[in-house]
């Protein structure tokens, strides 16, 4: 009977194992930066033609493993453009400095800086996290851009004057006005990502005109980093939009991310499936011990050569 229950305990460990990858045992995740508030626009968009790549990540905190399916961001493209000129979107996730980074080239705490950037102590990594990249050129994601509003107008702009230091302070390029459009994303591939504090990145190419990713308030919670960009020329360094650039942040940027995490009641079976794979090998270790000294006892009984092996590994023949 002891055997048979014993041998029972890894199958409903592996059975509960199984069930925390089912669907149905997948809670809903949900993370939104809320509306644009209207303080600044930074540009986002990919290299091509003769412009370089400029980039604007901005955080969010996972507590739990999570699969990210979709996302959406909030940005600015010129009065007259027609959304369909939107003709790549990517999407990049970043860990947290020293995450994907090398901690070598910087002077090292407290400061982090480097000979381009004053601070590199909450910034996104210097690398990407490359197994979370989708991009719509290679089919991982689709995108659909819709109009907003046909006029919105940003206090700030922060397109072209990215610098290193000690020129990273221009103030920012000013005002403007352009269409307010929201870029919703499906992942034709999930981003699992763990719980972390992360990045994210999206970028948006137009056939005319730029991209510029739409500022929001502060969401509540002393975690809250701030939002970060470079172009190629600053890479893999990055600088604070409001503190370095324009000296009027810190801000954050529009965005959300839907997804799963594991249910409540997933993560209980987890943890009896693992309860049981241990309670399995302590009887296993158990049950041999004893087998083992019965034996001995057995062949002692009917005077046959005992073999024994003491600590240090010595073997012995007793008769």
């Amino acid at each position: 009977m002891r055997r048979s229950i014993a041998r029972s305990i890894p199958l409903v460990a592996i059975a509960m194992l199984i069930g925390f990858a089912h669907p149905a045992l997948a809670g809903p995740f949900f993370f939104s930066t809320g509306s644009p508030d209207g303080l600044v626009g930074t540009l986002s968009r990919p290299a091509s033609g003769g412009a370089i790549q400029t980039e604007t990540a901005d955080d969010s905190i996972l507590s739990q493993p999570t699969r990210i399916n979709s996302a959406t961001f909030t940005g600015l493209i010129p009065s007259g453009t027609p959304v369909s000129s939107i003709t790549q979107v990517e999407i990049e996730f970043y860990h947290v400095f020293p995450g994907d980074s090398n901690v070598g080239r910087t002077s090292g705490p407290p400061t982090f800086s480097t000979p381009q950037v004053p601070t590199r102590v909450n910034s996104p990594g210097d690398v990407e996290i490359g197994a979370a990249t989708r991009d719509s050129a290679a089919g991982s994601l689709n995108f659909i851009a819709s109009l907003i509003n046909p006029t919105f107008t940003v206090a700030n702009t922060v397109a072209n004057g990215i610098h290193p230091s000690p020129g990273q302070f221009t103030g920012g390029e000013g005002p403007t006005t352009g269409e307010e459009v929201l870029i919703s994303v499906t992942f034709t591939v999930p981003v699992d990502l763990p719980a972390d504090h992360d990045f994210f990145r999206p970028e948006a190419l137009l056939s005319s005109g730029n991209f510029l990713w739409l500022s929001a308030p502060k969401p509540p919670g002393a975690t809250d980093l701030q939002s970060w960009t470079r172009n190629d020329n600053l890479a893999p360094d990055w600088l604070r939009i409001g503190t370095d650039i324009t000296h009027q942040g810190p801000f954050n940027a529009t965005f959300s991310l839907t997804g799963t995490v594991p249910a409540p009641s997933t993560l209980l079976l987890l943890a009896f499936g693992i309860t049981g794979i241990s309670a399995y090998g302590v009887w296993r270790r158990t049950t041999l011990v004893s087998q083992s000294r019965i034996g001995v006892m057995e062949v002692e009984r009917f005077g046959a050569p005992v073999v024994r092996r003491d600590e240090e590994g010595e073997v012995t023949a007793d008769r």
